[in-house]
């Protein structure tokens, strides 16, 4: 188990904004996971996404990480945002677009 823990700590904290999703950012393999790519391509944020379907032991363990029962998941900086409702709730009200700001992290439509 702490294995696949420590792996997703050094993906969580090597890299600015990482999704953990269903399939890879060119091809999704769910519909929610399709839908936090789109907003942050819409948005133009240099982002990684990691595959959960490479392997049980990292869909769960994700999970286990956050506490987060569903997959996608955005971290921002080492954190945890959310899942594709809080995403797009975020989108939608400018919240995401100033959060990512505030973090540095460079996005299109930012105040």
């Amino acid at each position: 188990m702490s294995g696949i823990n420590d792996y997703i700590d050094s993906e969580v904290k090597s890299q600015d904004v990482v999704v953990f999703m269903k399939g890879t950012p060119g091809f999704p393999q769910c519909g929610f996971s399709g839908q936090v790519v789109q907003i942050l391509d819409y948005l133009g944020v240099d982002y990684k996404g990691v595959n959960v379907l490479t392997s049980n032991e990292l869909r769960q363990g994700i999970k286990d990480y956050s506490n987060w029962p569903t997959i996608p998941q955005l971290y921002v900086k080492g954190e945890f945002v959310g899942g594709c409702d809080i995403i797009r709730e975020m989108f939608q009200a400018g919240e995401l677009q100033t959060f990512l700001s505030e973090k540095g992290i460079a996005a299109r439509g930012a105040a």
